[in-house]
């Protein structure tokens, strides 16, 4: 049996990827900071451990991960998953807050359960694993008004190539997937949004697709790796986006 921990596996991209990782058997590591709705999805899943965790807490994913270590006896998989949208704007009016925030969540937060799930697979044996972030189209080309976004995501990607370079000498893959207006709650209400104000929204795709891309990286034998995958609403402004 394989074994992942998804963060941010309470809602959104991450719940679908939970909830599909279970269906196919993976013992599957429940992180996030809803004790309720962890729980909530473990009932009718006896392959699930929840782990709740504030990702900003370096001693709370600590005791998350060794948990999981403990409970699974092997992590093969990370899906670095969890991250926020602070409310947007020009660099001028965005609230230091919410840039601190968007910091601490986007880039802090994987930065520690990377480090963690480092950690566990450099001494496990056998030896390896699999880290998978969870990107953004905004790594490669912003929305406008995401100025604490984008540079987070693109902070990302340089953990990633660094996580896969480094990586190396212990059977440590890393790999980055870019999603592009999969519909998560929080899309879902841009969209309801930019229809309320009589604008047409950005196309989007059933978060179930993003999932089974996710899989799809997972799956793959230690000697392979999709270092970068972007899969996204078909016809969603990216390329040529401005």
């Amino acid at each position: 049996m394989t074994s992942i921990i998804i963060t941010g596996a309470s809602s959104g991209i991450g719940r679908a990827t939970a909830e599909l990782f279970l269906t196919e058997g993976w013992t599957v590591g429940l992180l996030a900071r809803s004790a309720d709705r962890l729980n909530d999805m473990a009932k009718s899943h006896p392959n699930a451990i929840p782990l709740v965790a504030d990702v900003t807490d370096p001693d709370a994913v600590l005791t998350a991960f060794s948990t999981f270590q403990e409970t699974a006896g092997h992590l093969d998989v990370l899906f670095n998953n969890a991250g926020i949208f602070a409310p947007g704007g020009t660099i001028d009016e965005i609230a230091l807050e919410d840039w601190y925030n968007s910091v601490n969540v986007n880039l802090n937060g994987m930065f520690l359960c990377a480090r963690e799930a480092f950690r566990i697979m450099r001494h496990q044996t056998p030896q390896g694993g699999r880290i998978i972030n969870n990107g953004s189209i905004a790594a490669y080309v912003p929305r406008p008004n995401s100025v604490h976004y984008s540079a987070t995501k693109h902070a990302i990607t340089g953990l990633t190539r660094s996580l896969s370079l480094d990586g190396r000498d212990f059977g440590i893959a890393c790999g980055q997937i870019d999603i592009g207006n999969a519909r998560t709650p929080i899309v879902q209400s841009l969209v309801d949004a930019a229809k309320a104000a009589g604008q047409q929204p950005d196309p989007t795709m059933a978060v179930e697709d993003a999932a089974r891309s996710v899989l799809h990286m997972a799956n793959l034998p230690p000697e392979a790796n999709v270092q970068f995958m972007t899969v996204m609403a078909t016809t969603m402004p990216y390329i040529g986006r401005g």
